[in-house]
């Protein structure tokens, strides 16, 4: 049966958990001392490296009633895996997981799985409408250790293979999760036995594809003899096996098995440097069923796989490092590739350019990070600086009473200042972005640390990092490179924390400006590397320098997020020309404005002449002016549609 008769191509069923990842490499797991938070546990990796390939991919499993199970739910939302098969357990809490990266051939882990959720998987959590809706379903070695979890993994089996899909058996042996081994040995592959060769054998006459690498076949086959082993599982299996062999790549056994590895099918492989197995085998079993389950050749499956787990091995983390199918296929065409793959620049870019959350056709943003302006307006009304943050919060507030939870509206905030209204919009959808800079600086400093990598550390993931630098291509050289230099230390630290980055270039304070001069100092930064996620550029009625810019972007980065106009205190009106002529871009998403709205609400606010309830209904009411003001451009342009009522 078609892969396109079903609702999925494929479900998992299986771990889930929360991966803390150690950051720290080269050292024990007891001295690492930070730790990155991923969703994890094979199944779970594999949906999400299915998803990100282009399958229409689903998971069956429980997760506790708790923060972790929620951001599991939230971040295979945002992956593209379809949750209607997970699962909430009020009873048990989330796995865990800690692991670390020692050296190429030593990863620590510690599993927290006692009486975890996704163990408690039973029978009844099987719906056989969800089942059926899938080409394939893929089952995993762990979820056969227990009667329970086992008894739901075979029952899914039955009525898939009802259905006419296919199934997927991944080997996944983890002797520790068997009671095999202490605690402390996580790590540990292979420990021989009887009793669990047995049960894993119980499933193969339900299976269409067996992956395991060799240790995992030893122990499927009953026998350290890799040779053995396969015809041990043939005897049991018409299944199509499939032996992962590390840095040599995969060998695949449609039929009989023959007297060596090599002379199974075979794709092509890829030598890189290994940094973290960990995710890989998850990673390949993506890659290979991207094909497989698209009916095209074995070669080209074990290609996939190969190239799938070449890529991850390279990288910190397992379902974050899993790659797009756009990736995929630059990584399949390039001819030349460093062997420390993590250096090349374009793969990384690209990685992060298309693993990127969220979709903004669209963005208006109440722009409210202004720090020096309003210590100047409390100095020039006579109002107690400690005010500020009252009337920041309700920059959010006033965000919500037009927007009601539209996402494509937003806010920029500061943390000085701002820092209630960043805590309140974490319960909203709303964009939230914050600055880093020194106001003012130029050359660029930073506020607060300045070494911005630990400053950003302590910032939520979905903050974007705005950062305002006053720039132009024909400063003398010292003070251009002196930003740059910062620009590149700010981009380097905001990869590393996984932040989104904006760049707000002004040009017009450092000198004049024409229809090439932001699309040079744009070129100049691409040139050295800095790929903001956004661009704030300044507001200009000149099409032939918007023109200029959308088409510097996108030689450069076709997946930038988009430009978003800044207001530079302009009168309402100027603003409001300003949108006609970047509208007709579609480079330019909308508008980030802060003092064109907030001015006035904010002076008679902190001078006690309006109260809060006021200047919320002032600051909604100059939003509004400007988000229909750049509606009605976009639809003269012929752009898009304005927002929800």
């Amino acid at each position: 049966m078609a892969s396109t008769e079903f609702q999925y191509d494929l479900i998992t069923i299986g771990r889930s958990s929360i991966d803390l990842y150690g950051e720290q490499v080269g050292g024990r797991l007891e001295d690492m001392t930070s730790f990155a938070k991923y969703i994890g546990g094979s199944p779970t990796n594999t949906a999400v490296g299915a998803a990100r390939l282009g399958l229409r991919s689903a998971l069956l499993t429980r997760v506790g009633a708790d923060h972790f199970g929620r951001f599991i739910r939230e971040q295979l939302v945002r992956e593209g895996v379809a949750t209607r098969g997970v699962l909430e357990d009020r009873e048990r809490l989330t796995a865990l997981v800690f692991l670390g990266i020692r050296d190429p051939d030593t990863f620590p882990l510690i599993f927290y799985r006692e009486n975890c959720a996704d163990m408690a998987l039973q029978t009844s959590d099987v719906d056989p409408d969800f089942i059926a809706a899938a080409g394939a379903v893929l089952i995993n070695g762990t979820h056969l250790s227990q009667p329970g979890v086992f008894a739901a993994s075979v029952r899914a089996c039955e009525i898939a293979r009802a259905a006419g899909a296919r199934v997927i058996f991944d080997i996944d042996y983890r002797p520790v999760l068997w009671g095999l081994t202490g605690k402390d040995a996580g790590e540990n592959r292979f420990v021989a036995h009887e009793a669990v060769t047995a049960r894993l054998q119980q499933v193969l006459p339900l299976c269409d594809l067996i992956v395991g690498t060799e240790e995992e076949m030893h122990i499927l086959g009953g026998s350290t003899d890799t040779i053995q082993a396969l015809r041990a599982v043939r005897a049991r299996t018409d299944a199509l096996l499939v032996c992962k062999r590390g840095p040599h790549g995969c060998s695949a056994f449609p039929e009989a098995i023959p007297a060596s590895l090599d002379e199974g099918i075979v794709g092509r492989g890829f030598r890189v440097e290994v940094f973290n197995v960990l995710g890989a085998g998850d990673a390949f079993m993506a890659g290979f069923l991207r094909a497989w389950l698209r009916q095209q050749p074995l070669e080209a499956c074990c290609e996939y796989g190969n190239a799938c787990g070449a890529i991850v091995v390279s990288r910190h983390g397992c379902s974050p490092a899993m790659p797009t199918w756009e990736e995929l296929q630059q990584f399949l065409s390039s001819e030349q590739r460093p062997h420390r793959l993590r250096d090349d620049r374009a793969l990384e870019q690209l990685h992060w350019a298309t693993t990127r959350h969220g979709h903004w056709p669209q963005l208006m943003v109440l722009a409210m990070d202004h720090r020096s302006q309003f210590e100047a307006l409390c100095q020039q009304v006579g109002a107690d600086p400690a005010r500020i943050p009252d009337f920041k919060a309700l920059a959010l507030k006033a965000v919500d009473r037009l927007a009601k939870g539209d996402p494509r509206f937003g806010v920029l905030l500061d943390g000085r200042f701002g820092m209630r209204g960043l805590e309140a919009a974490a319960d909203h959808d709303y964009w939230i972005g914050r600055p880093i800079e020194l106001p003012g600086s130029c050359p660029l400093q930073f506020e607060a640390d300045q070494d911005v990598a630990t400053e950003l550390m302590t910032w939520p993931a979905n903050h974007v990092v705005k950062c305002l630098v006053f720039y132009h291509p024909d400063d003398p050289e010292d003070l251009r490179e002196r930003q740059e230099r910062q620009l590149l230390r700010l981009q380097d630290a905001a990869r590393k924390t996984r932040h989104e980055l904006l760049v707000e270039i002004i040009a017009s304070r450092n000198g004049g400006i024409d229809d090439d001069t932001i699309p040079r100092a744009i070129q100049r930064l691409y040139d050295l590397g800095i790929h903001p996620d956004w661009w704030k550029l300044e507001p200009s009625d000149s099409l032939r320098a918007w023109a200029n810019i959308e088409t510097t972007i996108l030689a450069n980065d076709p997946h930038c997020r988009g430009v978003v106009l800044l207001g530079l205190s302009a009168p309402e009106e100027q603003l409001i020309a300003s949108f006609q002529a970047a509208a007709q871009t579609s480079i330019v998403k909308g508008f980030a404005v802060g003092r064109t709205i907030f001015a006035d609400a904010a002076e008679q606010w902190l001078a006690g002449r309006i109260d809060d309830e006021a200047a919320i209904d002032c600051l909604a009411g100059r939003l509004r002016v400007l988000v229909d003001a750049w509606h009605q451009a976009k639809s003269v342009a012929g752009g898009i549609a304005g927002p929800r009522s």
